[in-house]
């Protein structure tokens, strides 16, 4: 557009220009200009506010596999209606999963017995309070993936198949998980 002989470059016809030079570059100008509008779009779809970021990611995947950024006419539009379907099909991933598992449920069936010390099931009772309370900071994919490995003894790659991520995430989810413990130990002290 001009106003008065200077060439104005206005939102839509500047991410055209983009998509036809890298594509690329379309979608770090939309990450950069609507990340926040997208954050907040995605925190009222979902439940558990930690696993925007891995949904976030989602989206701009799959913004980058678009085959032809040229005919899209709306990018905005086009990133949020990529958004919704993400948000949807998150929605609908998190309703087939198992529920949560109570630790301290799962772990006082394998402590408790009846004639055990009195003392000795106190203090048990009293690291599975602080287990509790340390887990219940962390995202559920955070927790399974502590949970499988820990108490069950998965390896990474078992853990990732069977929660349906990536080695490199469910690596990620541990590391998250142990330094969630170390925190929470070192203020107890």
């Amino acid at each position: 557009m001009f106003a008065w002989g200077v060439e104005i470059a206005t939102p839509r016809r500047s991410y055209r220009v983009m998509a036809e030079k890298d594509p690329q570059a379309l979608i770090v100008g939309l990450a950069a200009s609507h990340g926040g509008q997208l954050r907040r779009f995605l925190l009222g779809r979902v439940r558990n506010a930690a696993d925007i970021s891995d949904l976030m990611q989602e989206i701009f995947l799959r913004m980058l596999r678009v085959p032809d950024h040229e005919a899209i006419r709306s990018p905005e539009a086009y990133l949020f209606t990529v958004a919704q379907h993400v948000a949807q099909q998150h929605a609908l991933r998190e309703a087939a999963a198992p529920p949560s598992v109570e630790v301290s449920r799962m772990l006082s069936d394998l402590y408790a017995t009846p004639e055990s010390d009195p003392v000795l099931q106190t203090s048990v009772d009293q690291c599975l309070e602080q287990l509790d309370r340390a887990l219940d900071g962390l995202s559920p994919k955070v927790r399974a993936t502590f949970i499988l490995q820990r108490h069950y003894g998965l390896s990474l790659q078992q853990i990732s198949q069977r929660l349906g991520i990536s080695f490199p995430m469910a690596k990620k989810y541990l590391a998250k998980a142990l330094l969630r413990f170390r925190q929470h130990l070192g203020g107890l002290e």
